[in-house]
């Protein structure tokens, strides 16, 4: 048994999603809980994400998670390169100490 067709639905097109914005979503959530080392997969995988959602003309039910996504990314890239900065300085004045005390 076939329905019949209706033509277009009156309330516009029927939202997609984007395919990544799960994994976006999550790499960024992880990002900041677990390891920082994967926000800037996050963070790109992320702008690649929001770049094809606007060029597609579509709406995207989950923009949102691929922008939420995306923030931890740089949020936790941020952080990374921070703390990365900090042990490269906590090494300098271990280094300069040590060479001190010869």
């Amino acid at each position: 048994m076939s329905y019949p067709d209706y033509g277009q639905s009156p309330y516009g097109p029927v939202p997609q999603s984007h395919p990544n914005g799960t994994t976006i979503l999550v790499l960024g959530i992880l990002s900041l809980v677990v390891c920082s080392f994967i926000g800037p997969f996050a963070w790109s995988m992320g702008n690649k994400a929001l770049r094809e959602i606007d060029e597609s003309g579509y709406w995207y039910e989950n923009r949102g998670h691929v922008q939420a996504g995306r923030i931890c990314g740089i949020i936790s890239s941020a952080m990374l390169i921070l703390t990365l900065g900090l042990v490269a300085i906590g090494l300098l004045f271990g280094l300069l100490g040590a060479l001190s005390d010869i």
